[in-house]
């Protein structure tokens, strides 16, 4: 049986080569591609999104598409469609960017809605339907968006239908002044990014994600889970809470953790540790906590705060 744990830390080792000081971030990054879910970046300009989404396709020798988010991009530009052959006198599949292993949207919010629209069954499903033909997407299947949060000018923001669709969403941030001097260093003579070599292939990230559903989840840690979860639907800060799809991410990243740490069953640690990046996009504050800048994540912390954790054998 393949071994998360050496198949996770290889993966994020190799990565660090290129991304300095953001061990954290690449973490939770392994961890929603082991449940084959997806990511939500939200940060400034400049700090290494898109060089995650390159290193980690990099270092398991998957193909690589970066989508950039325009107001003018079309759903076809996403999906790919259908073109006619003159020598053939017929039609012929022409695939877009999203038949990736890791596809990057770049300032998702800049595209429209009905563009938006067009990742959300091949989020969902792993698969899209272009001129009535359901084609499956190349396994395994990873989409980073990004989105800056200051500039608002000329944005469709996500809706939550959407946002619940993307497994976690955390920054990146900006680097300590140790780590950007010592990437200063790195970068003096070329992009390390360019040096990076596969550590992995693509079956065992595959095998890996079908390990990662075997570890086993004790009935207190699942209570534990869903009190975190059902007490967001009550809180007096919140208009909305977590949705049933909530807990399933929770439930399945608290998998993922536990065995990325090298382990076959889930601690409520592990679900502590993985809280806030799954339920701080799910949540909706109301407007009164809005004007207080009360966060989701502050939120969630009181909720943690509350509930007490089991003792599991």
């Amino acid at each position: 049986m393949i071994d998360v744990k050496e198949t996770a830390k290889k993966l994020i080792t190799n990565v660090e080569k290129a991304i300095v000081g953001k061990r954290q971030q690449l973490i939770l990054a392994v961890v929603a591609w082991l449940c084959e879910g997806h990511l939500l970046l939200e940060d400034v300009p400049g700090v290494a999104k898109t060089m995650l989404a390159r290193a980690l396709a990099r270092s398991v020798g998957g193909s690589f598409k970066r989508i950039q988010c325009t107001p003018d991009l079309l759903p076809t530009d996403v999906t790919g469609g259908s073109i006619f052959n003159q020598q053939t006198s017929e039609f012929e599949f022409r695939a877009g960017p999203i038949f990736s292993q890791i596809v990057l949207a770049d300032e998702i919010n800049r595209a429209t809605p009905r563009t938006q629209a067009a990742l959300l069954e091949a989020m969902a499903e792993s698969r899209v339907t272009v001129d009535g033909d359901t084609r499956e997407l190349p396994r395994p299947f990873l989409v980073i968006a990004t989105q800056n949060p200051v500039d608002h000018e000329g944005t469709f923001p996500l809706p939550e239908a959407q946002l619940d669709r993307f497994l976690m969403r955390f920054t990146l941030g900006y680097p300590s002044f140790d780590d950007e001097l010592k990437m200063l260093s790195v970068l003096e003579a070329e992009h390390p990014i360019d040096r990076l070599e596969p550590v992995i292939a693509t079956n065992e990230l595959v095998a890996c994600q079908q390990a990662v559903r075997a570890v086993h989840v004790d009935q207190k840690v699942r209570e534990y889970l869903l009190q975190i979860v059902h007490l967001s639907r009550d809180h007096e800060e919140l208009s909305l809470g977590g949705s049933p799809r909530a807990s399933i991410a929770l439930f399945r990243t608290s998998q993922a953790m536990a065995a990325v740490r090298g382990r076959s069953y889930v601690r409520p640690d592990d679900v502590k540790r993985i809280a806030t990046a799954v339920l701080n996009h799910r949540l909706i504050l109301t407007p009164e906590s809005r004007l207080r800048h009360v966060t989701a994540s502050q939120v969630i912390d009181e909720i943690i705060d509350q509930v007490t954790v089991p003792t599991v054998e």
